[in-house]
């Protein structure tokens, strides 16, 4: 895989996504229904997975694509592809929040190396450069030109006083128990992909999830994580989440900076 093509690639299709998606959240009619998981999808959804899918076959033909609004994309399997969810947080979109994000990644031999999370409404653009190393780009959001970007890594953690980002559509009482049993200075909510990039910015220690989520929910996160030195392991024994797996789904994570004191599952 060319690492230059790719990142700018992955960064424009993201921003002229992102656009689209804006086009529409200013509009009056999201046109909402719901699909056979009883998930919401707007034309947003369908309007930017369409601008993201021809873009990405468009340029790297020979690289299988899986993304959440084709589900003819969900029955292969393959170790290395490019995995798009091309409105991550759809609740958080009709309902007007603004956490809502773009998110395209690749992913090798199951572990995703690259990815860019775009979040239009809050003006935050997050991605791996070349090199793997995550930056985060401000500015105008050119796609066809970057604009200034700060280098991110996360922060070193304080155990006795952690600062925890969780779901703001999904908390449930089994996450509240499990953050219970740390020392907590802190607690955010996010919708969506942003979560991870609050830990990436060093905004956060911290993010369990112990709930439903697919693997392009998270790669794209997971990808920006990891390039500013953070991980995502599974929650019951605590190794690397890995991708690929069969339907693409996910079991229950933990997205966290080094040196944090993982409590078991237990």
């Amino acid at each position: 895989m060319d690492m230059d093509k790719l990142t700018q690639v992955m960064r424009s299709l993201a921003i002229r996504a992102g656009s689209e998606i804006m086009t529409i959240y200013q509009s009056e009619d999201f046109d909402v229904r719901s699909k056979e998981d009883d998930s919401p999808v707007t034309r947003a959804d369908e309007a930017a997975d369409a601008l993201i899918s021809e873009g990405l076959r468009d340029a790297f033909p020979d690289v299988p694509l899986v993304t959440e609004e084709q589900a003819a994309t969900h029955g292969q399997s393959a170790q290395t592809f490019l995995i798009v969810d091309p409105l991550d947080g759809t609740k958080e979109f009709v309902q007007r929040r603004g956490d809502f994000t773009v998110n395209i990644a690749y992913v090798e031999n199951g572990v995703p190396v690259r990815g860019v999370v775009f979040a239009p409404a809050r003006n935050r653009l997050f991605y791996t450069e070349a090199d793997g190393r995550t930056v985060e780009e401000s500015g105008a959001f050119d796609p066809d030109a970057a604009g200034p970007v700060q280098p991110l890594s996360v922060a070193t953690p304080d155990n006795a006083a952690l600062r925890v980002v969780a779901s703001k559509s999904h908390r449930d009482e089994a996450t509240d128990t499990y953050i219970n049993k740390y020392g907590i200075a802190d607690m955010k909510s996010a919708g969506s992909s942003l979560k991870f990039c609050l830990v990436a910015t060093g905004e956060a220690d911290l993010y369990p999830r112990l709930g439903r989520t697919m693997e392009w929910d998270t790669a794209a996160g997971h990808a920006v994580l990891s390039g500013a030195g953070g991980y995502v392991v599974r929650f019951d024994d605590h190794s690397p989440l890995t991708y690929g797996k069969p339907g693409f789904e996910n079991p229950f994570f933990i997205a966290h900076s080094p040196g944090t004191d993982l409590k078991s599952a237990e």
